[in-house]
């Protein structure tokens, strides 16, 4: 057998790694000049700018007791209109400036905002940070999207049934679809409303780049307005990610700046073509697009389910970023559920138990497997080693274990390999038959060999069934795949002796996995 076969895996460039790794991480670093600069400042601007934010909320919250006394917020909800509409449009709108004013804010406002009835929705991106509700204040604060759970805020709840939000309950196994069909009523409402402003990306990045826009904003098929947000400061003190500095670090340090720019540009109104209308992700992706365009930055598939694993990572003792695999590409292409991802995850971890940094080497996965290394463990970790770096990575776990190992998993695969097992064909393998088989093909000793017999054998009868066999590779779909591979580079040895070419031999060497990768997913590029 050569020391190296040819083996060039076509990577599907959907599956590709995206181009921010993690958008979730808030890496600022302060050198001694920052916190010198800081501390000094912030004696002086912390407490003067507590005491006029304090002042300008003692003066916002009656306004805005006045402005909701007396009007539903749940039920038959009509928008507000008269002198009500006009307190929260011009007065409160002032006092919420005047706020971010008291915090040390220096707004700058590009391009113009459209009317409720040319745009009834506006889309803000990116989303990274609390206090990017700046940005509902320069809209002459539209309706929002928020919890149920928000209008119990002491003082802040107030401020927010002024905008009269279309309401999310956790508790209510409706509330996701009710959501969508009020911000559909609300945005077919022909200016009857005011605008609907959505933050799309549904949660807070560092900015690098553009994640995955939910949906919501886009099913009602209406023209939309984006809108982007820049923070264009040389200290980056208000980036509120799901890793980094904390929200009360964040907020005096923003606070012990001498000012904070925040640029807000409203672009074009983005009108729906017909299959946009049919299609809202491809409406969101397109909208996504021209914003990310405009900011200057790539866009990728991560969402915040990606957050979700990230945490279950860290959960897991393994590094939060093992998590982040882009879910909403991946699990489209595997066809993988949320739960399916967890489980794949904790899989993963149980394997990356002993190594650092969250990738497995083949030390580690031959130890995983109870094999040796061998030239066919070697073949199969490179299968898996989808960008050469000598380790398994979690994203490529996945698609390994989904691509490569899962579809090994057929009945008639499995029958073959089998059949390797069962010399006499008796239609069970004896522990005599399993050894000689590892022994002579994967170089495993009899230690190794008798626990993976034992875990096969569940009956402990002394021999395996197919059914034992088939039942074990479905739960460890990585050992299918180890037969299988044996298999090809059997037939592959035996081209290489019968003299083919060296590409007649690549040609044949890269058939099986082309067909596979095939077979489970589809080849466009996102």
């Amino acid at each position: 057998m050569p020391s190296q076969r040819v083996c060039a895996l076509p990577r599907q460039q959907s599956l590709l790694l995206p181009p921010v790794i993690n958008p979730f991480i808030q890496d600022t670093k302060l050198c001694k000049a920052d916190i010198i600069k800081c501390v000094l400042l912030g004696i002086f601007l912390v407490p003067v700018r507590a005491i006029l934010c304090s002042l300008v909320l003692m003066v916002t919250w009656p306004v805005a007791v006045i402005i909701t006394l007396m009007h539903p917020m749940k039920g038959a909800v009509e928008p507000m209109t008269g002198w009500r509409r006009f307190m929260c449009r011009r007065v409160m709108a002032f006092l919420g400036r005047a706020y971010y004013f008291s915090m040390g804010f220096r707004v700058v406002v590009k391009g113009k905002q459209v009317t409720s009835n040319e745009a009834p929705i506006l889309a803000v991106a990116p989303h990274s940070t609390f206090f990017d509700g700046i940005v509902c204040v320069v809209a002459g604060l539209p309706s929002t999207v928020s919890r149920t759970e928000n209008l119990a805020t002491p003082i802040f709840g107030r401020f927010i049934r002024c905008l009269q939000p279309v309401l999310v309950s956790r508790k209510d196994p409706d509330s996701r679809k009710n959501t969508i069909r009020e911000i559909e009523s609300r945005a077919k409402s022909q200016g009857h409303w005011p605008q609907v402003l959505i933050f799309p990306e549904g949660t807070c990045t560092n900015r690098s780049c553009l994640i995955t826009f939910k949906q919501g904003a886009f099913i009602p098929g209406v023209p939309v307005q984006p809108v982007v947000m820049r923070y264009p400061n040389k200290l980056d003190t208000v980036t509120w990610t799901w890793q980094g500095f904390s929200s009360k670090s964040l907020l005096l340090l923003t606070l012990s700046q001498l000012y904070t720019t925040v640029e807000i540009e409203f672009l074009p109104t983005q009108i729906p073509t017909e299959e946009e209308k049919k299609s809202p992700p491809l409406f969101a992706s397109a909208v996504r697009n021209t914003m990310a365009q405009a900011l200057g930055v790539p866009v990728t598939d991560h969402t915040y389910e990606d957050c979700r694993l990230m945490i279950s990572a860290g959960e897991l003792t393994l590094p939060m970023e093992a998590g982040l695999v882009e879910f909403t590409k991946i699990s489209r292409k595997l066809n993988l559920k949320w739960d399916n991802m967890k489980a794949e995850l904790e899989g993963f971890a149980s394997m990356a138990a002993s190594c650092q940094g969250g990738r497995i080497n083949i030390q580690e996965f031959s130890a995983f497997l109870k094999l040796p290394i061998t030239p066919v463990l070697e073949e199969l970790f490179a299968l898996f080693d989808r960008d050469g770096d000598g380790t398994i990575d979690f994203r490529e776990y996945v698609i390994g274990v989904n691509v490569l190992c899962r579809p090994a998993n057929t009945e008639e695969v499995l029958r073959m390999a089998f059949q390797l097992f069962d010399t006499d064909k008796d239609e069970r393998i004896t522990r005599e038959e399993f050894r000689a088989l590892l022994r002579s093909t994967l170089g495993v000793s009899d230690l190794n060999m008798a626990k993976l017999f034992k875990a096969i054998d569940v009956d402990a009868s002394g021999f395996i069934t197919f059914a034992e066999f088939q039942a074990f590779a479905m739960s460890h779909p990585a050992y299918a795949k180890l037969f299988t591979t044996y298999l090809e580079l059997q037939r592959y040895q035996a081209l290489q002796e019968s003299g083919m070419d060296d590409e007649e031999q690549a040609s044949y060497a890269n058939q099986s996995v082309d067909k596979q990768e095939e077979s489970t997913s589809d080849k466009k590029d996102d």
